[in-house]
C-alpha cells in the first residue's frame, strides 16, 4: 500500500528522511521504504543477477508470454514421413476415384515434408559448396463443384498430422478495403497450432475458392479491382515465401495490436478452384468445341472431360496473372464425377453417406437397409442435378427426413424394426410423399 503524509512514524527506514523530505513513502508492517530507496534496491537486484548470470529482460520474458510464443502439444513432434503409395492408400479409405489427383497431391507433400526433413538436419550447419536447396512446390486444384478438392486437403492433413487450415479467397480483398486482409490466412492457421509459430510455419493451407479472385476485365480501368487482381498480388510474397506480420487474433491490422512474425517459405499452400467455364478456353486450344460440330478429327480428345487438359496457359487465359501461376508450379485437375463414381461414393468410402444414416437409425434401433435401385436412383438424380458429391446428401436428407421425423415417436419394444429404401420409396419422397414404410424384422 503506498501512503503519502500519513505514516505514523513519518521517515524511511532506509534513508531516515522524512515525509517533507520525499515525494512518496510506501508503508509495511514496521517499516517505510522511499522512492529513491527503491530504485537503488532495484539496481543491486538487477546487478546481483547479473552476477548470477541471469538478466532482467530474460525474467521478464519469461514471467509475461508474448504472442506465438506457445507450444502446441498436438504439432510439436518431428515430422512423420510417409511414403507417397502410403498416402495414396489412405485418400482411397476416403475419395473415390480422383486417382491423377491423388497421385500428384501424394508425391507433392511427401517431397515437401522430405524437403522439410532435410532442412530440420541441415540447421546451423556450415552448407558444402555442391549443397542444392530444394525449394517448395505449392498445388492448384481445378475441378468441377463437389468433386473431392476440399476433402483431398483435408485427409492430406490428417494422414500427415500437421497443422491445417481452410480459408475462402471470395472474402479477401486489397489492403485498404472493406473485407479480410490476405495475412489473415496465416492468422487461422496460427490460432490452430494455440499461437506456435514453429508448428505454423510447416502447416497446410488449403485456399478454396481460388477462382474468384480471376481478374475482371483485361482492359485497363481507372477503378481498382481491390477483390481480384488486387488479392492476387498480396498473395504473391506469401506464396513464395517470406516474412509476414500476422495479427494473432485475426481482423485488420492496427498499430496498438501486437503483431506476430511467421515466415511461409515452409508453409504448403494448396489452391483449389472450379474455374466454371474454363474448358471453353481449353477446347479452343485444343482445337475442338464443348458443343456443335467439328469437321477435324477429334477422337483423341475426351470431350466429356476436357480439364484433363488444363494446362497453366488456360488459367492465365481464366484470369489469373502470371506472376501468381508461377508460385504454383503444379498444376492437376480432378474428374467430374460419374454415375459409377456417385453410386460407390454412397457406399465405399469410410465415412460414406449411407453409412452415416444406418448409424443415425441404429440409434434409435432401427436397421437401414438401402436397396440397389435406391442407390442408383440417388446418382440418376445427383448427376442430373449437377451438384457433385454434395447433391448426393442433398437428396438423402429429402428422403429420410420423414422417416427420421417419425421414428423417435416410435415404441418398437423389443421387436426390431427395418426400414428399407427402394427406388420406389425414394422416387415418391423426392415428389413431396410422406410415405414411409416400416416392417418388423
Amino acid at each position: 500500500m503506498t501512503k503519502r503524509g500519513k505514516n505514523p512514524q513519518g521517515h524511511c527506514s532506509f534513508c531516515g528522511r522524512t515525509e517533507e523530505e520525499v515525494m512518496i513513502l510506501v508503508s509495511g508492517m514496521e517499516a517505510q521504504i522511499c522512492e529513491a530507496c527503491t530504485e537503488k534496491a532495484q539496481d543491486i537486484i538487477d546487478l546481483e543477477l547479473e552476477n548470477a548470470g541471469v538478466k532482467r529482460e530474460d525474467k521478464k520474458q519469461k514471467s509475461e508470454p508474448q504472442p506465438g510464443a506457445g507450444k502446441s502439444e498436438r504439432y510439436g513432434g518431428p515430422l512423420k514421413l510417409i511414403p507417397p503409395r502410403e498416402i495414396k492408400s489412405f485418400l482411397d479409405q476416403y475419395i473415390i476415384g480422383q486417382d491423377d489427383a491423388k497421385k500428384v497431391l501424394s508425391v507433392a507433400v511427401y517431397n515437401h515434408y522430405k524437403r522439410l526433413q532435410e532442412l530440420e538436419k541441415n540447421k546451423g550447419k556450415k552448407q558444402k559448396d555442391d549443397y542444392v536447396e530444394i525449394e517448395k512446390s505449392n498445388i492448384l486444384l481445378a475441378g468441377q463443384t463437389g468433386t473431392g478438392k476440399t476433402l483431398l486437403a483435408k485427409t492430406i492433413a490428417k494422414v500427415l498430422n500437421v497443422p491445417f487450415a481452410i480459408v475462402d479467397a471470395t472474402v479477401f480483398t486489397e489492403a485498404g478495403y472493406v473485407g479480410e486482409d490476405v495475412e489473415s490466412i496465416l492468422a487461422r492457421l496460427l490460432q490452430m497450432c494455440d499461437q506456435d509459430v514453429e508448428a505454423t510455419e510447416r502447416g497446410i493451407v488449403y485456399i478454396d475458392e481460388i477462382d474468384k479472385i480471376a481478374r475482371k476485365q483485361d482492359n485497363p480501368s481507372i477503378t481498382r479491382d481491390v477483390s481480384g487482381e488486387g488479392v492476387q498480388q498480396g498473395l504473391l510474397k506469401m506464396l513464395e515465401g517470406s516474412e509476414v506480420m500476422v495479427p494473432p487474433q485475426g481482423g485488420r491490422k492496427h498499430p496498438e495490436q501486437k503483431m506476430v512474425k511467421v515466415n511461409t517459405e515452409n508453409i504448403l499452400f494448396i489452391c483449389g478452384g472450379a474455374f466454371d467455364g474454363i474448358e471453353k478456353l481449353i477446347a479452343r486450344r485444343v482445337n475442338t468445341q464443348v458443343i456443335g460440330f467439328n469437321k477435324k478429327s477429334t477422337n483423341r480428345i475426351d470431350r466429356d472431360n476436357l480439364l484433363q487438359y488444363i494446362t497453366h496457359a488456360d488459367v492465365k487465359a481464366y484470369g489469373l496473372i502470371p506472376e501468381l501461376l508461377g508460385r504454383l508450379p503444379i498444376c492437376t485437375y480432378l474428374d467430374p464425377l460419374d454415375m459409377d463414381a456417385l453410386r460407390r461414393i454412397l457406399t465405399e468410402p469410410r465415412n460414406a453417406i449411407t453409412r452415416q444414416y444406418q448409424k443415425l437409425f441404429a440409434m434409435e434401433g432401427v436397421e437401414l437397409i438401402v436397396e440397389p435401385s435406391a442407390l442408383d436412383f440417388v446418382a440418376e438424380m445427383a448427376l442430373e442435378y449437377k451438384l457433385g458429391a454434395r447433391g448426393l446428401r442433398s437428396l438423402c436428407e429429402a428422403i429420410f427426413t420423414d422417416a427420421m421425423f417419425d421414428l423417435p415417436m416410435i415404441d418398437g419394444g423389443s421387436e426390431k424394426k427395418q426400414l428399407v429404401i427402394d427406388r420406389e420409396y425414394a422416387a415418391e419422397k423426392l415428389e413431396g410423399s410422406r410415405i414411409g414404410r416400416l416392417k418388423a424384422a
